[in-house]
């Protein structure tokens, strides 16, 4: 986080405890007198966050018991458990008073989330040149309180939650770009992409549109690929490849028809767009604009024998899973306290895939260096806690601090 973001942190935060006290000054929280917040003070409560994603314990509460079994002295020792919870409870990233009406043309459903979302946005595209593989998928943000753009996406881990599209570098897992999902009836309009897309494919446009015309290769699941979409970023010179559901407008028919035993590939081609059916356990329907009909040996997970499969599958199969990797690095870290604050749960979800981006930065930018995602998150949180004086050395590594911080 940058310095300029973590000014307006502090200042919104300040201002909302301020708003806050004056339109309720009979209330308990007004009469404690709020202690206006600091950079240093905000980067001291954020590493005390990090470090619960770290530490499990049941509640905010338990981490300042004193209890000689499970106590965690780090955090009395670092700020009391009232001034925490009260910085967590006024943390905001925008002035409440200029949020536009609902009815209002410019109303955005994101607006409190708003200033990070464009930080991070502009940090993540600038910072890192993504390989020639990536990929769009969509993660899904866990919340089950009352919102309205609150998705059910039973696949995902967290099945009920805010669902927010990346792109990702396909081999790192690094997230080049994200769009948080509104709700199905927020607009979507990206400059230059033809009105006929539609949904899906306009994300794929929003996320792409910065790596267009530089000979990317994009993956995509069957959400995402459609034959408009594939022949329009072929023309900006994006080749792309993506299962595709069979009923989709330009699939040929007859390929679907095409009946095939387990192994067998049948594969049509119309200029540079190519559509595969493949048997495995059941059938496969797949566009490319990437391969050939070629098809290779590969052996099956758990069994001696080797089956042909099209080189595209494989190819898909390889490059298809940057989001999800992401997404298990992060999962064991979830910072998720009960909480009715919807943006404050995306707010430090988007704080913590730019943790997780800063790690691939300084093990690119450290290439000799061993160094786990734990080891990276550890040496930030003692950076953070010890800004003023040297940090204690417990884990044996190297202090990285957090220079590599978004």
């Amino acid at each position: 986080m940058g310095d300029d973001l973590l000014g307006h942190i502090v200042a919104q935060s300040n201002l909302y405890a301020h708003q806050h006290c004056a339109a309720k000054p009979d209330s308990y929280l007004a009469r404690q007198q709020w202690t206006p917040l600091d950079v240093p003070e905000f980067l001291k409560f954020w590493a005390l966050t990090m470090l619960m994603g770290i530490i499990k314990k049941p509640s905010i509460r338990s981490y300042w018991r004193s209890s000689p079994i499970c106590s965690t002295p780090i955090y009395p020792q670092s700020m009391s458990r009232r001034r925490y919870e009260n910085i967590l409870r006024f943390m905001h990233f925008s002035d409440n008073s200029l949020c536009p009406p609902r009815e209002h043309p410019q109303f955005d459903r994101l607006y409190k989330i708003r200033p990070l979302i464009t930080h991070f946005a502009a940090r993540f595209a600038e910072a890192y040149t993504p390989g020639r593989n990536i990929c769009v998928d969509e993660s899904l943000m866990k919340y089950k309180g009352r919102l309205g753009f609150k998705q059910y996406i039973p696949s995902k881990r967290s099945r009920y939650g805010v669902k927010v599209y990346k792109l990702c570098d396909s081999e790192s897992g690094y997230t080049q770009a994200f769009r948080v999902y509104e709700g199905k009836d927020s607009s979507l309009d990206p400059p230059g992409c033809p009105e006929h897309m539609g949904t899906s494919g306009k994300i794929v446009w929003d996320l792409l549109f910065p790596l267009m015309n530089k000979g990317y290769h994009l993956y995509v699941d069957n959400f995402y690929t459609s034959v408009p979409l594939f022949k329009l970023l072929y023309c900006f010179d994006t080749a792309a490849c993506g299962t595709v559901r069979k009923n989709r407008v330009g699939f040929p028919a007859q390929l679907v028809r095409t009946r095939l035993k387990r192994g067998e590939t049948s594969a049509l081609r119309q200029e540079e767009l190519l559509a595969v059916k493949y048997r495995d356990k059941k059938d496969v329907y797949l566009l490319s604009t990437i391969h050939t009909e070629r098809s290779v040996e590969v052996s099956v997970r758990g069994r001696a024998e080797r089956i042909r499969k099209p080189v595209c599958i494989k190819a898909y199969n390889r490059h298809m899973g940057g989001v999800d990797l992401a997404d298990q690095l992060l999962q064991p870290y979830q910072i998720m306290r009960k909480s009715r604050a919807w943006y404050k749960k995306v707010a430090i979800y988007l704080m913590q895939i730019a943790t997780h981006n800063a790690f691939l930065l300084c093990k690119k930018a450290n290439p000799g260096v061993t160094l786990s995602f734990l080891q990276f998150q550890l040496q930030v949180i003692s950076g953070l806690l010890y800004q003023d004086a040297p940090a204690p050395r417990g884990d044996g590594g190297q202090s990285w601090g957090y220079a590599f911080y978004l």
